[in-house]
């Protein structure tokens, strides 16, 4: 059994090197294989990740490199090369902390779901760079909520696990930019999927500190969820 670690990242040379450490640190009772793919990046990025594969030739981390096209073409890009029979979404920012997939893949492993997403909302603990991102994050989760007629508290989550029998709907997905989460969100509850929400840790970083997020990703989000409320899929 292999979790496959899908890191996208653009222009995060401040971060990308702690990122990996992290990831290459967490121990799990099942091997995993990290794919970073490198979206057009035009600071040091690659350079970084081309050094890290040096520094850890023992962990299994593979890079991929493309023009920029945005996250989701990022993650299509790098599922599509995973081998593992399950997959979790990892930023390269280090607003997520690593040392959560262990609880993240439980309920895989356990075979009590395919899916889990890992809740921000649900640890009281963690706190947010603005409260426009809290805001936005609400909104979106509640338009899913609305539309689908489920009960999330954190739809826009990075860490996202998949059973790798899901593939087809990750990287046949049309999105390749942040709309790319809401439109596999909605495709995994139409086909009958159920979402299974573990707490997490948050260490939210600002746009000063690179956070590339806008408003505008948040209305598109909604767009996209209503769009596959009623679109026919495969």
């Amino acid at each position: 059994m292999k979790l496959s670690v899908i890191i996208p990242a653009y222009n995060e040379e401040k971060t990308v090197l702690k990122t990996l450490e992290e990831v290459v640190a967490v121990n799990l009772p099942i091997d995993k294989e990290i794919i970073i793919v490198n979206d057009g990046s035009t600071d040091k990025t690659e350079q970084i990740i081309e050094n890290s594969i040096k520094k850890f030739p023992e962990s299994n981390i593979k890079l991929l490199s493309k023009k920029n096209g945005g996250k989701g073409s990022a993650l299509k890009e790098g599922i599509r090369k995973s081998t593992g029979e399950l997959i979790i979404i990892q930023d390269a920012d280090l607003e997520y902390d690593p040392n959560d997939y262990s609880k993240l893949i439980q309920p895989i492993l356990e075979k009590e779901a395919n899916v889990v997403y890992g809740s921000r909302l649900k640890n009281k603990e963690n706190s947010y760079s603005h409260v426009s991102y809290l805001i936005g994050g609400i909104g979106v989760t509640l338009a899913t909520n609305v539309l689908y007629g489920i009960f999330l508290t954190d739809e826009p989550t990075c860490y996202k696990v998949f059973n790798s029998d899901l593939k087809d709907i990750l990287i046949n997905a049309e999105g390749d930019g942040f709309e790319w989460e809401p439109e596999i969100t909605a495709k995994i509850i139409r086909k009958g999927h159920k979402i299974k929400e573990i707490p997490i840790n948050y260490y939210p970083r600002s746009k000063k500190e690179g956070k590339k997020i806008k408003w505008s990703d948040g209305v598109k989000a909604v767009e996209t969820l209503l769009k596959w409320r009623f679109k026919k899929i495969n």
